[in-house]
């Protein structure tokens, strides 16, 4: 890589790790930052996964307390999640790369869309348990067959992109009965970070990883995520959440106009 190769997937992977822990919505700087670098689609795209999972797991690890409360209930999900993951991973090596080339332009539109009306997503979850009249506790949800088929599609999309699962699957865990904020964010951390590392794990071993981009964003991804969980003591949520709908709408208009025009 030359200088300018670096300071574009190393700058990418520092602002997703400080994104991700501030305010999610991290895979918006790094993946384009790799395909900007010439990286294939496909390639770059098992690269980011990779280069992402240690946050996804020291964010579960510090929410360990919270999915104690519902250890059964993690165990079936945590299964849900390794088969998901497992099948989108292996769903990317499966699509060439101009295909999945051509998918872009629409995963960043709907992770962006996912992102941006989160908060309507929420309420249109509730809205919806509320006309199936629908218990909201642990119990009901561990009875739901439909909240877990959700939560197996969400994780099969994780595998296969990534950039949104953490608003689908807060709304999935919702339609499971879930209602306590912090233990919506344990398990989503928890399963997030499974899901990053069975399709990690499958690229790594389908050798389709670019190791010199991989290792330079594991670092700096790193040292993002320790930045942005200072910064994110001092800026207010809602400028953050408006930095990474404006970003993501800006990179899907111009792979829009980069894959069809």
């Amino acid at each position: 890589m030359d200088l300018l190769t670096i300071f574009l997937v190393g700058g990418g992977a520092f602002l997703a790790g400080g994104m991700n822990a501030m305010a999610g919505g991290g895979t918006f700087f790094s993946f384009p930052a790799l395909l900007a670098a010439g990286v294939p689609p496909v390639t770059a795209n098992a690269s980011n996964t990779v280069a992402l999972w240690p946050a996804s797991l020291s964010s579960a690890w510090a929410y360990r307390r919270e999915l104690l409360r519902h250890k059964s209930w993690v165990i079936l999900l945590t299964v849900v999640a390794l088969i998901g993951g497992l099948t989108g991973g292996l769903l990317l090596l499966a699509t060439s790369n101009a295909a999945f080339a051509k998918l872009i332009p629409w995963l960043l539109l709907t992770a962006t869309a996912l992102f941006a009306f989160s908060g309507q997503v929420s309420k249109l979850v509730a809205w919806s348990k509320a006309r199936l009249g629908l218990k909201t506790d642990a119990e009901a949800g561990r009875k739901s067959v439909g909240g877990t088929l959700f939560q197996l599609a969400v994780s099969i999309y994780g595998g296969f992109f990534g950039a949104g699962q953490g608003i689908l699957m807060l709304a999935a865990l919702s339609i499971q009965g879930l209602e306590d904020m912090q233990e919506l964010n344990a398990i989503k951390n928890w399963l997030s970070a499974i899901n990053y590392t069975v399709s990690g794990l499958t690229f790594i071993i389908a050798g389709a990883i670019s190791w010199p981009h991989t290792l330079l964003m594991l670092v700096t991804a790193m040292a993002g995520g320790y930045a942005g969980a200072a910064l994110a003591r001092r800026l207010p949520a809602l400028w953050l959440r408006r930095l990474v709908v404006a970003v993501g709408t800006v990179l899907t208009i111009i792979y829009f106009v980069k894959t069809y025009f």
